[in-house]
Formats: structure tokens, C-alpha cells, sequence
């Protein structure tokens, strides 16, 4: 079985991409912002039943995605998940930073739930599955991995949107710097290193 996200565009990129910033901090440091940025610009596109009024997740027009004004959403959303020297190491710090965000426009119809490194692989599958099942992407965090290959994603966070459970392996879409590959979430998932990351499950907070 294979789900993928429906997802936006900006010029060439496949969602935003961290390498636009002329911020020097957030061209090295502004990852957990792009993911927060590009939640954002989902939920507004994806899932209009958890805006309120007029007010929605990105604050500019979704009708037509720049690079400009996606520039311009970064520097909003620094303040709340600002470049540090340790980076944004814990899903909480990401947690705490988008919900001020959200809190700050009024908004508390997005909800978000840790959900730890340390949990098994198997667990780790099933919540990909709700996730996007349920039409939400998933914001990840690696910290350290003994695999070379995954050097790009270490000390890093990005988005799933997307899996494809086949037979033997069970691979996730894993979207950053404006472009997206598939890979195998037990590789991702097994770092082999003591301190682990995890994901941020989000979850829909209607009201009657």
C-alpha cells in the first residue's frame, strides 16, 4: 500500500526550501522553521476546516506561493523557533515554538503530541500510517545516525508526507531543502546512537 500527501509547490521546490534564506543563522540553524513554515502553508491548503475565520496558519496569499513571501513567513516564525547553538534537539522546543505561533493568532485546532526516538519501529510504523492516513504531515527529528548515508538529515528536521508499506521494507517520503526521496524508515528509525529524536503526531482540535 502506497499514501502520499497532497503537497504545494513554490517555483521549483517542493515545499519551502531552508537554502533561500539570506539569514545566515537560519540558512544554518532555520530547519525546525521550514517544517513549522510548511505545516503551516499544508494546513492552510490541505485542511481548511481548522482555520477560523479569516485567520489562518500563513498569513500571506496560499493562492499563489512566492519565494518572497516565503522569506518573509521565515523571519516570523524565527522568533519562535530561533536558530540556538544546540539547534532545536528536543520535540518539545518544536512543540512549544509552533504552538506560541499558533496561540498567537488565535488558533488552537491543531494539537501536538511527542512522540519519542526511543519508541519501537514497529510502533514508529503505525503512527506514519495514522498520520497520514489522517491527512497530516509528520515533522521529524534526527539527531545523531551511525549510517554515512543519512549524513544529510543528521542534527536536522524534516517532513514526512508520505509511506509505502511493501513486503519486506517499509519506506517514508522524507521532504527537505525543497525536495523529497523515499526512505527506509527502519534505517531512519534505527540510529544506532544513545540520544535519540522523533516525531510531532498532529492532531485536529474541532469545536462544535
Amino acid at each position: 500500500m502506497k499514501r502520499e500527501l497532497d503537497y504545494f509547490w513554490i517555483a521549483d521546490c517542493y515545499g519551502g526550501c531552508q537554502d533561500w534564506f539570506l539569514d545566515p543563522m537560519m540558512k544554518g540553524g532555520g530547519c525546525a522553521a521550514v517544517t513549522a513554515c510548511d505545516t503551516c502553508i499544508y494546513t492552510d491548503l490541505y485542511r481548511p476546516e481548522l482555520v477560523r475565520g479569516d485567520t489562518g496558519f500563513y498569513p500571506y496569499g496560499k493562492e499563489h506561493l512566492t519565494k518572497r513571501d516565503y522569506i518573509r513567513f521565515s523571519k516570523v516564525m524565527k522568533p519562535y523557533l530561533r536558530p540556538r547553538m544546540s539547534g532545536i534537539d528536543r520535540l518539545e522546543l518544536y512543540m512549544e515554538g509552533l504552538g506560541a505561533y499558533l496561540s498567537d493568532r488565535g488558533l488552537d485546532t491543531l494539537e501536538m503530541e511527542g512522540f519519542s526516538g526511543e519508541e519501537e519501529e514497529a510502533k514508529a510504523r503505525e503512527k506514519v500510517r495514522e498520520q497520514i492516513d489522517g491527512g497530516f504531515p509528520i515533522p521529524c527529528l534526527l539527531l545523531k545516525h551511525k549510517n554515512p548515508k543519512l549524513k544529510e538529515y543528521v542534527w536536522h528536521w524534516f517532513l514526512l508526507t508520505g509511506y509505502e508499506a511493501l513486503e519486506e521494507t517499509f519506506l517514508v517520503k522524507a521532504v527537505t531543502y525543497g525536495e523529497w526521496e523515499w526512505l527506509d524508515l527502519g534505517e531512519l528509525w534505527n540510529t544506532g546512537e544513545e540520544r535519540k529524536g522523533g516525531l510531532v503526531l498532529y492532531r485536529a482540535r474541532l469545536h462544535n
